[in-house]
């Protein structure tokens, strides 16, 4: 958890990051100018041969892409933020780019592999490889303007190997009205330290480690959260769909930071459906509807399933009035499980909000 405003913030105000130390919850320093919190993650690289495609395929493919093997006896494996360069025409190969979890078909498996994003099948190919990219150093992490807590000032002084491995840290991230926002686990050694342009008795502390940036696509995305949490509701709406996700990232991990005030029973609730274009935008206005502009209300089928569960601002029974719900069964009645089984992601949400005492008006 984000701790209270630390005194070491007088030097600026309000800091926005704290480096803190996770095993015993004492911050390192704080600071409100973190670079390098933004860069691409690295990603895994796959050639498909034999590519038969049953839809285009090029630029950002999806949010989550399936390999589903011919042979059953295997789980899908899955691709995440997938995105796929321009391939010569007439080439029967593709090469996709993600974030991939090593789940289910190994690299060696020769079978015949399809591909889908969760909505259509994309193609087929006879086989895969996995593609080792030429590793490159990561860029450090960049704290500027920092205020030293007396346990990183000890480490500093020590300047020793050891003293300088800070081990698993977290920089927790507060938006400009000293709320917390979210925060970005990485395994810190300091590699350099030098006084600050910021102020007196500040540093420039240099880390580096394991640490995943935040992808590029989502800056301009964190940029209006870092102001603070919107305050009117579909602020989302003119965002695409990789843009919605990350969006959506932002309003999860800073509901881990509120206990939401759950409605009493029988409370009348209204979903805006107009912006219910793809799953991110159905999970985006059922969190508004239920908590308002910026709120939380799960982001798959077993989430909103806990959500319903209670403690998330909402208490069974209950009524929701879902306006415009023609575009959630527009867009969301085709779906794709991660094996490639057809079904009904709309009626599904419908089922569940059902069960679990809301009782839907389609509007």
């Amino acid at each position: 958890m984000i701790p209270s405003v630390h005194d070491q913030e007088d030097h600026r105000g309000r800091a926005r990051y704290t480096l803190t130390e996770t095993e015993h919850g004492y911050a390192w320093g704080v600071c409100a100018e973190a670079e390098g919190l933004f860069g691409e993650p690295r990603r895994g690289i796959y050639e498909l041969f034999g590519w038969v495609p049953q839809a285009e395929v090029g630029g950002w493919v999806g949010h989550r892409l399936w390999l589903v093997p011919d042979d059953e006896t295997r789980g899908p494996w899955l691709l995440e933020d997938a995105e796929s360069p321009a391939q010569p025409h007439g080439t029967a190969r593709l090469v996709l780019t993600g974030l991939d979890d090593y789940e289910g078909p190994p690299e060696g498996h020769r079978g015949r592999v399809r591909v889908h994003d969760g909505h259509r099948w994309l193609g087929s190919c006879r086989e895969f490889v996995r593609v080792l990219p030429h590793k490159q150093p990561a860029p450090p992490l960049v704290l500027r303007g920092l205020a030293e807590g007396h346990q990183l000032r000890a480490a500093l002084a020590k300047g020793t190997r050891r003293a300088l491995d800070l081990e698993q840290a977290a920089l927790e991230i507060r938006d400009d009205q000293g709320e917390p926002l979210t925060e970005r686990l990485l395994w810190a050694r300091v590699s350099a330290w030098r006084p600050s342009s910021h102020g007196t008795d500040l540093i420039d502390l240099e880390l580096e480690g394991l640490f995943t940036p935040v992808p590029e696509h989502a800056r301009p995305i964190w940029e209006r959260w870092l102001v603070g949490p919107p305050a009117t509701a579909a602020a989302w709406a003119g965002l695409d769909t990789r843009r919605r996700w990350a969006w959506h990232d932002l309003v999860r991990e800073r509901a881990a930071y509120r206990v939401p005030r759950d409605r009493p029973a029988g409370h009348a609730y209204e979903l805006d459906g107009r912006h219910v274009t793809d799953e991110p935008g159905l999970y985006l206005a059922l969190g508004e509807a239920v908590n308002g502009p910026g709120g939380y209300f799960g982001g798959c089928l077993g989430a909103l399933n806990d959500c319903l569960g209670g403690t998330f601002g909402y208490t069974a029974p209950a009524t929701l009035l879902w306006r415009d719900a023609a575009t959630a069964r527009e867009y969301l009645s085709q779906a794709l499980s991660a094996d490639g089984q057809p079904y009904d992601l709309f009626g599904v949400v419908l089922d569940l909000l059902a069960e679990c005492g809301m009782h839907v008006t389609l509007a």
